[in-house]
């Protein structure tokens, strides 16, 4: 086991700890929020996740720098540098916790040059944990503590898909792969838990045909590529990170079957 697969559980526990914090907040009546720059809510259960996240990491690994959606940004030309860093959301789905229908998650991944190697997707409203390493592989921890292996499913051309798409975030690109897919199962929900959905077989795709940041797919792209997926951009592309001055990611498919061509089905306004 590498030096990363050891960074997992103390990450997994810093995660659940986060969870915690915001549960808190949301068992309350009135927990308020406000809105950011980008016009994105801020509550307080974001912030009391990110403090504990932040601190958390910087003990784990005092010289990998911690990039966080509610920590700042440091100027590309200081990013550019990093080889080792971390990415959370420390509450991603924030609409989600505003609306109390669980879809949140905690986000946590380990950028490698470039690339997300290890993953962590807590769900505080269930207890789920969604967890992958290099050697550890992909899996799901229970709210009891049971661990499930996980792995995504076989869809060969002709097979019914199931389809998850974003409850808060819908477009007519959206509705157009839909079309050109055929006939189609779609499920509805927040946050990366659309992504976890596909790692762990129970959907066959994620298009996502518009603006997400970096902060919000990193950790479960870690989870769906150790389950045998993909997450790319809509030129096949696997998704990479820190690679340019913005942090918005461009539009992507995450799938499950590599051997299908989820491309095939984009309309030419996505292209």
């Amino acid at each position: 086991m590498s030096s990363v697969d050891a960074l997992l559980d103390p990450v997994i526990r810093f995660a659940t700890e986060a969870a915690r914090d915001i549960l808190a907040v949301y068992a309350r009546e009135d927990f308020g929020a406000r809105v950011k720059v980008d016009q994105s809510p801020l509550t307080e259960a974001d912030l009391a996740a990110h403090r504990l996240l932040a601190a958390g990491l910087s003990r784990l690994t005092p010289d990998w720098p911690v990039l966080s959606e509610e920590g700042g940004l440091p100027d590309f030309s200081e990013r550019s540098g990093w080889t080792h860093y971390w990415l959370i959301d420390p509450l991603d789905g924030t609409k989600e916790f505003l609306k109390r229908n669980g879809e949140f998650t905690v986000n946590v991944a380990l950028i490698v040059d470039h690339r997300p190697v290890l993953g962590v997707v807590q769900v505080p409203a269930t207890g789920v944990c969604y967890a992958a390493s290099p050697a550890r592989g992909a899996f799901k921890i229970e709210s009891g503590g049971t661990t499930i292996p996980l792995a995504v499913r076989s869809c060969p051309a002709g097979e019914r898909v199931t389809v998850v798409a974003s409850r808060s975030h819908q477009s007519p690109e959206i509705t157009a792969y839909l079309e050109r897919l055929g006939p189609c199962d779609l499920a509805s929900m927040g946050s990366s838990l659309k992504i976890c959905l596909v790692a762990e077989g129970k959907a066959d795709v994620y298009p996502r045909l518009g603006p997400t940041s970096e902060w919000d797919t990193a950790a479960a792209q870690a989870v769906l590529e150790a389950a045998g997926g993909r997450l790319t951009d809509l030129t096949g592309h696997p998704m990479r990170y820190n690679a340019k001055a913005e942090i918005l990611n461009p539009s992507f498919l995450a799938f499950g079957d590599p051997s299908r061509d989820w491309r095939a089905y984009l309309p030419e306004m996505a292209g």
